[in-house]
């Protein structure tokens, strides 16, 4: 893997692997789209329906994929998508993030709101404080602590019956455990309300309608702040983007086709 250019102050400036992949017409809106933990190769059906029409950069985030020997830290993880935008999305994009995802891409508007055009938060509405944070903590710790074999077959296996075996398999590339749980451990006790504030432009929360967890945050999260609009999937769960892909898709470019050029 290519280690990051510095420029003389600090911050990234060229990769020379990028960890990501670009599909469709250089001059097209572009999109980006951000995995969730452990699950890497996740987008392959959102990349097949808008890549004809949509410049689609699908990033691996830190302890994933090309970076899987880099320690996950949110400000690491949106210098990378930032990154991404600047060299292969022209500057500003429309960010799709689901899960983890979901959590950078909040973070990254709030940071670098010049850069993002729109924002979908896909299944990542539980701001992860008080008690929203003990079922985080949870989850990561036993991602962290149960064997990873143990974790990718149960897991691969699950995805077999609604998904079948080949986006199954799919879905099982660079599937990583104790790095998801790592990497979702550095959330709890964030503020990603406050992120969503600080960005102010057009957001897109999207909830598969049988992820409880999620949809039960999306009004803590998001209730009241201007330029948000809530949205569920129906009949999808956590992975709303593979669940229901045709209905995601269309959400994504409803949504995208809303927003001021």
């Amino acid at each position: 893997m290519g280690l990051p250019n510095r420029g003389a102050t600090g911050p990234l400036t060229r990769w020379a692997d990028p960890p990501w992949t670009v599909h469709g017409p250089a001059d097209a809106p572009a999109i980006v789209f951000l995995h969730g933990a452990i699950v890497l190769s996740m987008w392959g059906p959102q990349v097949d329906r808008l890549g004809d029409r949509y410049r689609c950069v699908v990033v691996d985030l830190p302890g994933h994929g090309r970076l899987a020997g880099q320690r996950f830290g949110l400000d690491v993880a949106v210098e990378i998508v930032r990154a991404a935008i600047d060299e292969a999305a022209g500057g500003r994009a429309l960010v799709v993030g689901l899960s983890l995802g979901g959590y950078v891409a909040m973070a990254l508007a709030a940071e670098h709101p010049e850069r993002v055009r729109g924002l979908v938060v896909a299944d990542a509405s539980l701001e992860p404080r008080g008690l929203g944070a003990i079922g985080i903590v949870a989850y990561g710790w036993f991602l962290r602590l149960m064997p990873a074999w143990l974790v990718r077959e149960v897991g691969v296996g699950l995805f077999r019956r609604p998904y079948g075996r080949r986006l199954a398999a799919e879905l099982g590339v660079g599937y990583d455990s104790k790095a998801g749980g790592s990497a979702i451990l550095q959330l709890p006790g964030q503020r990603f309300r406050d992120r969503l504030a600080a960005y102010g432009g057009p957001v897109l929360v999207l909830n598969g309608d049988r992820d409880a967890i999620f949809t039960a945050g999306e009004r803590r999260l998001a209730g009241g702040l201007p330029n948000v609009a809530i949205q569920r999937i129906a009949g999808a769960a956590h992975l709303s983007s593979v669940d229901r892909p045709d209905e995601f898709t269309a959400a994504v470019a409803t949504f995208e086709a809303s927003l001021p050029a």
